[in-house]
């Protein structure tokens, strides 16, 4: 294959032009990324730690905050990269490996999301079943499924976007590499119309999981409000509440990104809503789950608190969860 059919190397889209503007989206992605890793990290520290958080909601958070960890790491390192070092370019295969990163992550945290709605409508409309229809076998096994399908996803997009001959230069409209982006530079039909179909394949599973979302909900709600006690339909509803929160924040923000009217659409404009899209749910999940979860604030007030009364005590020890 040709030079003219396969670059070398992709222009991403800068941030800003002027020096001073690009430090300053060094500074604040460098202040997300730090406290998207320390939140999802101290995540994941409690609910390996705390055994009041070793249930099936816990393991799936664990999976959660695994995927928005990577998912963050894939696409702000490098922009923060070349905002400090004043350049646009990545290579064909860190290009690659970006985009396939980055559909695996977002696929299996959307897969892991529509388990963990089927987590809570199991706990609130079939509570009596919750231990056998959720035990520790069937959750490691969706949890797996979840992972091997959007790996599965994320390997067929890749192989086949990058099959494709490129002829229409190597200036990608975004910040990082996506597909939608890459076909822009195709010249091939055929495979154009390949890949047009795996993302309709690709829209089809993820709109089945959609349905099956807003059903359980709806299921959810209806159980909630037959509860004849006013407290217990608060419990009830503040453990359903984060999760609907991170799923409304991570489908709304991908459906404006791909769904938004062409006459909206603008460089600048298509910037933010990537960087809404792709940066903000990783990094505000934690805090969501944090704010609205009882347990899981107790067990990072443990897991904070046994941190510093050992680093009073010993500062070379390590940190430990206090029992």
């Amino acid at each position: 294959m040709s030079n003219s059919s396969s670059p070398t190397h992709f222009l991403l889209l800068a941030f800003a032009d002027r020096r001073e503007l690009q430090l300053l989206h060094f500074w604040l992605f460098l202040a997300i990324s730090l406290a998207a890793l320390l939140a999802n990290g101290l995540i994941l520290s409690a609910v390996a730690c705390d055994h009041h958080l070793h249930t099936p909601m816990g393991f799936f958070l664990l999976n959660l905050s695994l995927t928005d960890l990577g998912s963050i790491c894939t696409t702000v390192p490098k922009a923060m990269h070349n905002s400090l070092w004043d350049t646009t370019t990545i290579s064909y295969m860190g290009c690659a490996a970006q985009l396939f990163f980055f559909a695996f992550f977002i696929s299996a945290e959307y897969y892991l999301l529509t388990i963990m709605c089927y987590d809570r409508y199991v706990a609130i409309c079939k509570p009596l079943h919750y231990g056998t229809l959720l035990g520790s076998r069937a959750c490691a096994h969706m949890a797996a499924a979840a992972w091997a399908t959007g790996f599965l996803n994320a390997l067929l997009h890749t192989a086949n976007t990058f099959s494709l001959p490129l002829c229409q230069g190597n200036a990608l409209g975004q910040f990082f590499c996506e597909i939608p982006h890459i076909l822009k530079l195709s010249c091939s039909h055929s495979g154009y119309r390949r890949e047009i179909g795996l993302l309709m394949f690709s829209t089809c599973l993820g709109f089945g999981c959609f349905i099956f979302i807003v059903f359980s909900y709806v299921q959810i709600f209806r159980a909630v409000l037959r509860i004849p006690s006013q407290q217990g339909r608060h419990k009830a509803f503040s453990t359903c509440l984060p999760h609907l929160a991170v799923v409304s924040l991570f489908i709304s923000t991908g459906m404006f990104t791909y769904l938004k009217p062409p006459s909206i659409s603008s460089p600048s404009f298509d910037l933010v809503v990537a960087v809404l899209y792709s940066v903000v749910p990783p990094s505000l999940n934690p805090l969501i789950y944090s704010l609205r979860n009882q347990e899981l604030k107790d067990a990072l007030r443990k897991l904070i608190t046994g941190c510093f009364s050992e680093a009073t005590n010993s500062p070379s020890s390590a940190c430990v969860v206090p029992h």
